[in-house]
């Protein structure tokens, strides 16, 4: 019994047929960089999310710096955000000189805790990053709340949840910024890295066009140092043929969702994903919480179910923000959470038979190891 985390070809065979023309296509043009593909999808995403502008870069990293470097943060700003997330989040923070402030995280949906953010402010502060989780929406009206009495923007990392919405708007669409990853594992993937900002300014829009372009707005001409961050035309094709599909595939992300829910009712020591009311989360990660983790965790690997843990080390744990002297302890709901949490296989084409391997495995596993022990 083998079932991976995510099974990229089995979606890759339901769009061959369509891909495969386009990418040949592409090839045979000669036009590989920033060419009518790049225009068409930034376009539908706009569209499709129903924002003025998006702008594609080559990965999410690059869109959370370069919303950073949009709304000059900088040298001793300081941005709210979580240290539940990958690294990217914080990483696009120091790149930019700033210093991450990191908030405890709401142990329910593992996303920023909103109630907390406003005691995080001080006269440096000049942002907020809420990190959709796992596909699942943050308190957006909350935070969005809080930062306008404070005079701060907001950032959206939507890099795990394009398509999921909070009140009826899509996230990425709330604050000033929303950033985007395509990574092949995302519910909406390149087959290479891409990535994307969305956002309703105009002004946001032609800085983040130059800064992607070495800074310069006119061939040449260079106003600030940028970076080199494209999406070339194979993988914006790529998006083209898929983005028609996102919204069917994360409705598939959800019912299986909800068969996973069934399944673990079972089991009383199995602590099932939530959803905010108002959200519609899109389940990027399907991710319980379980005693005895890690012993759990390599059984199931042994066995061949392709479990993950997302993430094993908070970032104000990690070496990579030593400087700042962060302490154990200081962020108890999220220090406690990365030890339980595990992420079991899910992706549109996940069958019933495959959930329900995945569901026994992950019952016998916690019920044999976990009996006298309490989440």
């Amino acid at each position: 019994m083998k079932i991976p985390i995510i099974n990229s070809k089995r979606q890759y065979e339901t769009i061959k047929s369509t891909v495969e023309p386009k990418v040949l296509e592409v090839m045979r043009s000669g036009s590989y960089i920033l060419g009518e593909n790049n225009k068409m999808l930034e376009s539908e995403l706009a569209q499709y999310l129903d924002c003025k502008h998006t702008v594609l870069l080559n990965s999410g990293t690059d869109a959370l710096h370069l919303a950073l470097r949009a709304l000059d943060i900088g040298q001793g700003d300081e941005v709210i955000s979580t240290a539940f997330t990958f690294v990217a989040t914080s990483e696009s923070i120091g790149i930019v000189g700033a210093k991450p402030v990191f908030v405890d995280i709401d142990p329910d949906t593992f996303n920023i805790d909103a109630s907390k953010i406003e005691n995080a402010i001080t006269p440096k502060t000049k942002a907020i990053i809420p990190v959709h989780l796992y596909g699942q929406p943050c308190e957006m009206d909350v935070i969005t709340d809080i930062a306008k009495r404070h005079n701060l923007f907001v950032i959206e990392d939507a890099c795990q949840a394009i398509g999921a919405e909070y009140k009826g708007k899509k996230v990425g669409t709330i604050g000033d910024i929303g950033c985007f990853s395509f990574y092949p594992t995302k519910n909406l993937g390149t087959m290479g890295d891409g990535g994307m900002i969305a956002t309703n300014s105009q002004y946001l829009k032609d800085r983040i066009i130059a800064l992607r372009n070495h800074g310069g707005a006119i061939r040449y001409h260079h106003d600030e140092i940028g970076v080199n961050s494209r999406l070339d035309e194979i993988q914006a094709a790529i998006l083209r043929v898929k983005l028609p599909y996102i919204d069917k595939w994360n409705e598939q992300r959800r019912e299986h969702a909800s068969y996973y829910n069934e399944l673990f009712s079972k089991c009383s020591l199995i602590e099932t994903p939530k959803e905010l009311d108002g959200a519609y989360c899109v389940y990027h990660q399907y991710t319980i919480k379980i005693p005895n983790r890690d012993t759990v965790h390599k059984t199931l690997s042994d066995m061949g179910i392709g479990a993950m843990i997302y993430y094993p080390i908070p970032l104000h744990l990690q070496k990579v923000h030593a400087q700042y002297n962060f302490k154990e302890g200081m962020l108890p709901n999220t220090e406690k959470n990365t030890k339980l949490v595990l992420s079991l296989p899910m992706f549109a084409e996940i069958t019933k038979e495959e959930q329900q391997q995945v569901a026994s495995a992950v019952i016998e596993c916690v019920e044999k190891t976990s009996s006298a022990v309490a989440i």
